[in-house]
């Protein structure tokens, strides 16, 4: 399997209760396969999946397979601090006929490279579907380093990696060294870099309320090779870049902008709280300026 364009880890919307709005996830998958995303991430970091429990994680994963079908590749994320866990959401992807896994080091715990190789091929075993590796040592601990891909380089089902260290040298070591491990961009401020060293799809949070914003930078480095008019693309997406990272906001921003475009979002689980009137005026003003320089450059 190989992984082309944009890939969004979609979110979970909860009631004011903290349950689940089903009809409202089927809502968001359903605006972003319309708009042109090319796959679907289930159980990210974005969609909550530390604030969720296994059960729900595996019915949210069944359920995501039920809405999409066929209509594009749906990847199932089994980051997990217990190894059992992963296994659990591992199996669960095979048994509904998802495409792939999201595979992560395992958090807070710290693991040597053997041992988190050890601990990917055993989650591997589980599923026996294509991966992605999800290298993002800010909320793990540790990079996938090169004792570590070397290692699961042993098995044919570790396709691609979302590199979220934000190391431009680690782009570089990935695309020179480990070409047979697909390039994914999972720093959204480097997305213009990580094309330009080849990367061919971009997990991104974003995407959830601009996928066409998203996918038209993709398309203007990757399939029309205009790197002139991707840059003035990715200057126009810089502020909200800025804007979604900086105070701990990701996810909260994540949110308020997909209820920006009409769809129910909801109130982030707890820890986490929903922006406050400054913060999401900020976003609005941010997103406005963005859609209409994106939509005038596409125009030209």
């Amino acid at each position: 399997m190989n992984f082309e364009g944009i890939y969004t880890p979609v979110i979970t919307p909860y009631r004011e209760d903290g349950s689940i709005d089903r009809d409202a996830f089927a809502a968001q998958i359903d605006y972003l396969v319309e708009a042109g995303v090319q796959g679907i991430v289930n159980g990210g970091s974005t969609g909550e999946y530390y604030a969720q429990s296994m059960e729900e994680r595996a019915e949210l994963a069944a359920f995501a397979k039920e809405v999409i079908g066929d209509r594009v590749p749906l990847v199932i994320g089994a980051v997990a601090i217990r190894l059992p866990d992963s296994i659990t959401m591992a199996e669960t992807a095979a048994r509904i006929g998802a495409d792939a896994i999201l595979v992560g080091s395992p958090p807070y715990s710290v693991p040597t490279e053997r041992e988190n190789a050890l601990n990917a091929l055993a989650i591997d075993r589980a599923a026996d579907l294509p991966v992605i590796l999800y290298n993002y040592p800010g909320r793990m601990g540790i990079n996938m380093g090169e004792e570590f891909l070397d290692r699961v380089g042993r098995s044919r089902n570790f396709r691609g990696i979302k590199e979220s260290s934000g190391d431009i040298n680690r782009v570089h070591l990935l695309a020179r060294d480990y070409p047979h491990i697909q390039l994914g961009c999972g720093m959204d401020d480097q997305a213009l870099e990580f094309f330009a060293w080849g990367a061919p799809f971009w997990i991104c949070g974003g995407s959830n309320f601009l996928p066409k914003e998203h996918v038209a930078l993709w398309k203007a480095c990757m399939i029309e090779g205009d790197f002139s008019k991707g840059r003035r693309i990715m200057s126009a997406m810089m502020p909200l870049m800025r804007v979604l990272e900086q105070g701990g906001k990701f996810i909260q921003c994540i949110k308020h902008g997909c209820e920006m475009t009409g769809n129910y979002a909801g109130p982030p689980r707890p820890p986490l709280r929903a922006l406050n009137k400054d913060d999401k005026r900020q976003l609005e003003q941010v997103v406005r300026v963005l859609k209409r320089t994106v939509a005038e450059i596409e125009a030209e």
